[in-house]
């Protein structure tokens, strides 16, 4: 079979030709039907009244009576406009249009569809044939012939009708396959340009928000993701490097001092502190990385219950109260009643100790850092950490996120720049985003948390402690 028939466009356009066929004739079929039952049941309606008011002329009249009013009536009508015919009871014919009675006529009286001879043509006619006392019989009739043009033309117009919309239905078949071509090749050199490593490009939009656009714009969002992905492990493995290279090569330092100088108990103690501290150093790093890989693939979603977030905050700024005082700074919870959410308090524990850690960092003596808690109508959450800290200037907050970013403020400070990546990894696995704002001056930190999926929970569940 050739390729083009199997084309999904042409195989869509003559479908539509075909349901619009079918769609015709349901249409056209009953009016056909009641065409014919009005016109015939209408038809033997009238035969059988004119039959009906010959026999009461005969009645009246008699034979000659019926015999003259027959051929008065013959000579007013228009030619073929109706059979008659009056016959005694030897079947002579007494008045009328026919010359003699049908052949094929049954015996018993009734309405008939039989061939007839017109001015010495045969002719299928409908009939009405009546019983008159004495033996006497009437007949009434029309030519079917004269139907006959005005069944030819709904037959054409039927036909007609069938032809423009398979001439329609081709031409459309035809425009959507090249239409469709069209697309399907733009997006197919497209793939294959990512496929060959050129991930900057993108699916064809043309802004008409069709059912193909609407697939392209799904695909550019899910290209958009791939190549951040790419481009994220890709910084991440400079990253690592990096940041492994330092504390190894310090650590490999020390080492190979220590087998050169051999120095004393005391300094040898020493530097395996300072070894041991650089090691510690590469497994927070790994430590991290691992939890963000474990976040990013879901799997805490299994340890998700209802747990209350003002509760949770309570917690870590109790904990955080003593570094705050050594810093001579104000550390403060705000709140109104409960705010519970569905999650894994360890990842929500983890991720607000990162925000209120960070927040003490860039806090000059003398400040004050705020963890305000607020649960909105539309179903979320927000934990706000706020500081009149150094704040991220707005050039880095975007990049704040990313893994192993350390701006400008941070490079003298200890850290391994993946603390506000695990914030915005925690809120995205709770179904919201980690936003980062002024406050004029420090920074606002705030981890948005839906709180939709406590429904899965049973209420009566209780809120497991935070450690």
């Amino acid at each position: 079979m050739n390729r083009s028939f199997r084309l999904s466009a042409v195989n869509l356009g003559l479908g539509y030709v075909l349901f619009g066929m079918v769609a015709l004739v349901a249409f056209a079929a009953p009016l056909w039907y009641a065409w014919q039952v009005t016109i015939r049941d209408g038809r033997a309606e009238i035969m059988q009244e004119d039959a009906a008011r010959l026999a009461a002329e005969f009645n009246r009249d008699g034979p000659q009576g019926l015999t003259a009013y027959i051929k008065s009536r013959v000579g007013l009508q228009i030619v073929h406009e109706r059979m008659l015919l009056f016959v005694d009871p030897a079947g002579h014919r007494l008045a009328g249009t026919l010359t003699r009675w049908p052949d094929d006529l049954p015996a018993q009286p009734g309405t008939y569809t039989v061939m007839v001879q017109l001015h010495g043509q045969p002719s299928r006619a409908v009939c009405a044939y009546l019983a008159l006392p004495g033996g006497y019989k009437v007949l009434v009739g029309r030519d079917l012939a004269k139907f006959v043009p005005l069944e030819t033309r709904f037959w054409y117009g039927l036909s007609g009708a069938v032809t423009i919309l398979v001439i329609a239905g081709i031409i459309g078949a035809a425009l959507i396959r090249r239409e469709l071509l069209s697309r399907v090749e733009s997006i197919r050199h497209t793939v294959s340009a990512i496929m060959q490593g050129e991930l900057s490009h993108r699916l064809p939009e043309r802004g008409v928000n069709d059912e193909l656009d609407t697939l392209s714009q799904t695909i550019n969002r899910m290209l958009d993701q791939i190549e951040q992905l790419v481009h994220g492990i890709s910084n991440v493995s400079n990253s690592i490097a990096h940041d492994l290279r330092t504390p190894l090569a310090e650590l490999r330092s020390r080492l190979e001092e220590l087998s050169l100088t051999r120095p004393g108990a005391e300094d040898t103690f020493s530097e395996v502190e300072a070894a041991v501290t650089d090691v510690d150093r590469v497994i927070r790093i790994f430590n991290a990385l691992l939890r963000l890989a474990e976040i990013d693939t879901g799997m805490r979603h299994s340890g998700f219950v209802p747990v209350d977030v003002v509760q949770v905050g309570s917690d870590i700024v109790e904990f955080y109260l003593p570094a705050a005082e050594l810093k001579n700074i104000t550390l403060t919870l705000h709140s109104a009643g409960r705010a519970t959410v569905a999650g894994d308090p360890l990842l929500l524990t983890q991720a607000v100790s990162n925000l209120i850690d960070n927040a003490l960092k860039y806090t000059p003596a003398g400040g004050s850092i705020t963890v305000d808690i607020v649960q909105r109508k539309a179903g979320e959450t927000e934990l706000s950490v706020v500081d009149n800290g150094s704040g991220i200037p707005d050039a880095e907050k975007s990049k704040a996120v990313e893994r192993f970013f350390r701006g400008d403020a941070s490079r003298g400070s200890p850290g391994v720049g993946l603390g506000l990546s695990i914030v915005e990894a925690v809120a995205r696995l709770h179904g919201g985003f980690l936003k980062l704002t002024d406050n004029h001056p420090g920074l606002r930190a705030t981890m948005v948390i839906a709180s939709t999926t406590l429904a899965n929970f049973p209420k009566s569940q209780p809120i497991p402690p935070v450690s």
